[in-house]
């Protein structure tokens, strides 16, 4: 009776042991923490933005900017696919959403105008009636597309945040077309905005040169050719014509890197096979001429093409500030949005807040502590000091599990911390109340402890099944701090059964050894 192997034993003074080493970074200054010896453990648990301060965005997707664009660019490739296949027509255009070509009758006996129409997107619906060909996007093609525009936004929004070097960013979807971005501890949530509100749709354009200065200045350009701004110039001449068609476009890019040439900041790019091939080509047989570099509608720089390059790598020069150099940089690596992101919510949380939050959260913490504490001690003495030992431990145990899994901490998280110091002194009140009934009915003290953890086991075991049931289900189903509040609920239960039921037995079963009493405090 009232037996606990030594390897049990041994088990739970490791499992103690370790969780003090693994907690003890929390209690520490930074300064301290990098003191450490480095063969221990120096993570801390990372804090939420309502703990740390930051930057708070709910940012939109502008899904209809991308249809009218992609409808533009369908009808550039249909005019290409009906001058390949000889099929004539009297008008062609674009209305409310509606690309419409009124093609010649004798041109289209024997060809399969709607397979062609097909061809340009698969989400998109055509139809012919007569000699009038439609396409346009239904309202399942469109739920179709902004699924996938989301999914690509999201992907691309988390990699321009995270290279920014920020930790434990949130990054959610929220509704049918909005994506929250939550960034602890960002200093610039300025810079924050400038990159996701930018596409960062990079193209290659041949400058038009046929054209003379006063042609610019005026704006009458042919319809082939468009004006577009040049970064960070003035006067009459702050616009060049290139050539409407791309001749390369930026999504065939594979790296691009912040360098130095001549002293100055630029961006080298690298582009894959197939781009690789096209550049060279491109700059063989243009040289002399002007290659722009447009990024998201204005050109960077436009160099005249000195040789052939070949390899499939380049440098951009644009007269770059480091930092300028860096942000292009990492926009390219991070790749192009498939579609506008505007900014509808935005806050800032100042550090000093999220300071403020800590201090209430300790207020609370040790408050509820000594009430429990005294409870505890009040309520069943010696047995209540044993109880209060395993609380000090569970807490501690907790700290290290959420440092060493680096999961985030918040306020609903604080909240799960308090809610755990509860339930791990309840179930230590249900064996001590078991311990009683079993003095009561006339058994020894070493037959009480047995049977009070022996039954109790049940009902506690029970009650915390049930509780880390609704944890996991919040965890599935919540999002943000719930998802927090869910972590720490979890780790909680599984800590205050492990205190209850090990570490409070081996105190009992150590004091019952040593005092051999002839009857019980409690």
């Amino acid at each position: 009776m009232l037996e606990f192997p030594r390897w049990k034993m041994l088990f739970v003074m490791l499992v103690c042991l370790a969780s003090l080493v693994l907690a003890l970074p929390n209690a520490l200054s930074e300064k301290a923490r990098q003191q450490l010896p480095s063969f221990l453990p120096n993570a801390t648990m990372p804090l939420g933005l309502d703990l740390r301060g930051g930057a708070h965005l709910l940012l939109e997707l502008d899904d209809q900017a991308y249809l009218d664009g992609h409808l533009k660019e369908m009808l550039a490739r249909l005019r290409q696919s009906l001058r390949k296949e000889q099929i004539g027509y009297s008008a062609i255009g674009l209305n409310a959403g509606v690309l419409t070509v009124n093609l010649r009758p004798e041109t289209i006996a024997d060809k399969d105008v709607l397979a062609l129409a097909r061809a340009l997107d698969a989400d998109a619906s055509a139809a012919l009636s007569g000699s009038v060909l439609t396409v346009t996007f239904d309202e399942a093609g469109r739920k179709t597309i902004l699924q996938r525009l989301l999914s690509q936004s999201l992907e691309i929004v988390s990699r321009r945040v995270n290279e920014t070097g920020t930790k434990e960013p949130v990054i959610a979807r929220q509704g049918e077309k909005r994506i929250l971005v939550q960034v602890p501890g960002l200093d610039n949530p300025e810079q924050l905005k400038k990159l996701l509100g930018k596409t960062a749709k990079m193209t290659f354009h041949m400058v038009n040169e046929e054209l003379s200065p006063d042609q610019v200045v005026s704006g009458i350009v042919p319809a082939d050719t468009k004006l577009l701004s040049v970064a960070e110039r003035g006067g009459d001449l702050a616009k060049l014509p290139v050539y409407a068609e791309v001749s390369l476009s930026g999504e065939m890019l594979t790296g691009a890197n912040a360098s130095y040439q001549d002293g100055l900041p630029v961006v080298e790019f690298s582009f894959n096979r197939q781009g690789a091939q096209i550049f060279g080509e491109i700059t063989a047989s243009n040289v002399g001429r002007r290659f722009a570099v447009v990024l998201d509608d204005t050109i960077i720089t436009a160099p005249v093409i000195r040789s052939a390059i070949l390899g499939g790598r380049g440098i951009i020069e644009g007269n770059f500030t480091v930092e300028g150099a860096n942000e292009l940089a990492m926009l390219l690596r991070a790749g192009a949005l498939p579609a506008p992101l505007t900014i509808i919510e935005e806050r800032s949380v100042g550090p000093s807040l999220g300071q403020d939050s800590i201090d209430a959260g300790f207020r609370a913490s040790i408050i509820g502590t000594a009430l429990i504490v005294g409870f505890m001690i009040l309520s069943y003495g010696l047995f209540g000091v044993f109880a209060c030992i395993a609380l000090v431990m569970n807490m501690v145990m907790l700290i290290a599990a959420l440092s060493l899994i680096q999961a985030t901490l918040t306020l609903p998280g604080i909240a799960g911390m308090v809610l755990t110091m509860g339930m791990a002194v309840d179930a230590n009140v249900l064996i001590f109340e078991r311990v009683r009934d079993e003095i009561t009915a006339g058994k020894s003290p070493v037959a009480a402890i047995d049977s009070g953890f022996k039954i109790a086991f049940g009902t506690i075991f029970d009650s915390n099944l049930t509780t880390l049931i609704a944890a996991l289900l919040l965890f599935v189903f919540g999002s943000g701090a719930v998802k927090g509040f869910a972590v720490t609920l979890s780790i909680g239960i599984g800590c205050s059964m492990f205190t209850a039921i090990l570490l409070t037995r081996l105190l009992a079963i150590w004091w019952v050894k040593s005092a051999r009493p002839k009857t019980i405090p409690i």
